[in-house]
């Protein structure tokens, strides 16, 4: 259902057939990158934060890892991850599935600068085993992203 849900949002903007589905996990960064044979920076880890109780997604470059003192510079609080088993029912997208499509309403989504060395990045799309080929543009239409944030090291 998941996949469905994102499939659906990706349509909206032509982009269904930008989704690829694989027959081997893509619910990690190095998986994803192998299934897609490309470099692990390209790939689109979305990663789920609360702040205040509060959800919030955040599309990171797969080789970025999230700095504490930048997150709080911009969001005001440390950073802390939604919890593996809430993050389906906080969000819509189970772990390894997580993408900023077909997302529960009122999550809003960051997109991080460091995808932004990047002509095309490829988020999940819903499910453990697929993914999207984005330019930066798709992913800025498609994700309905609030703003660009700088909270990553590479």
């Amino acid at each position: 259902m998941s996949f469905e849900k994102a499939k659906a949002h990706l349509s909206k903007f032509g982009l269904e057939n930008n989704i690829m589905e694989f027959d081997v996990s893509s619910a990690t960064v190095p998986l994803a990158a192998a299934a897609l044979g490309c470099q692990p920076g390209q790939i689109g880890k979305t990663l789920s934060f609360l702040v205040d109780e509060k959800p919030l997604l955040i599309v990171v470059a797969g080789d970025a890892k999230v700095d504490n003192k930048k997150f709080k510079a911009i969001f005001g609080k440390r950073p802390k991850m939604i919890a593996f088993e809430d993050v389906e029912g906080i969000i819509g997208h189970g772990v390894g599935g997580v993408c900023p499509f077909g997302i529960n309403e009122g999550v809003p989504v960051y997109l991080d600068d460091s995808v932004k060395r990047f002509e095309i990045i490829h988020p999940a799309a819903g499910s453990s085993n697929s993914a999207v080929r984005l330019t930066i543009a798709q992913l800025e239409e498609a994700s309905g992203f609030e703003k660009w944030v700088d909270v990553c090291i590479v």
